[in-house]
């Protein structure tokens, strides 16, 4: 079965640029109509869907990022990578990537999350 498992820093300043790496086991990134995707929850908040990467390395990221987000991947590795510039403590979550299934856009699956802090 699909597993995720997100990595990365803990702790990051204001105006740094985080990167959150995905590794996916159980399945392969470039299978057909696979989406990968990143989810991110504040403290306090709801969830907020980030963006996803398809199959075939095309990205759809979500507009309210202002432009900050990139995701990218290394078919070799198995992996995707989240990164995010410029961020602010508003920034602070818990990070997830998960894959979402193409039929019923539902991310499943869902990786344990990995809690980034922004702070100076």
């Amino acid at each position: 079965q699909v597993q995720l498992q997100e990595s990365g820093p803990s702790l990051v300043k204001p105006s740094q640029t985080l990167s959150l790496t995905c590794d996916i086991s159980g399945d392969s990134i470039t299978a057909t109509s696979a989406y990968w995707g990143w989810i991110r929850q504040p403290p306090g908040k709801g969830l907020e869907w980030m963006g996803v990467i398809s199959y075939s390395g095309k990205t759809y990221v979500s507009p309210s990022l202002n432009g900050r987000a990139s995701i990218s991947r290394d078919t070799s590795k198995n992996q995707f990578t989240l990164q995010l510039t410029s961020v602010t403590p508003e920034d602070t979550a818990v990070y997830y990537c998960a894959p979402l299934e193409a039929l019923a856009l539902k991310f499943h699956t869902w990786g344990p999350g990995t809690q980034v802090t922004v702070s100076p």
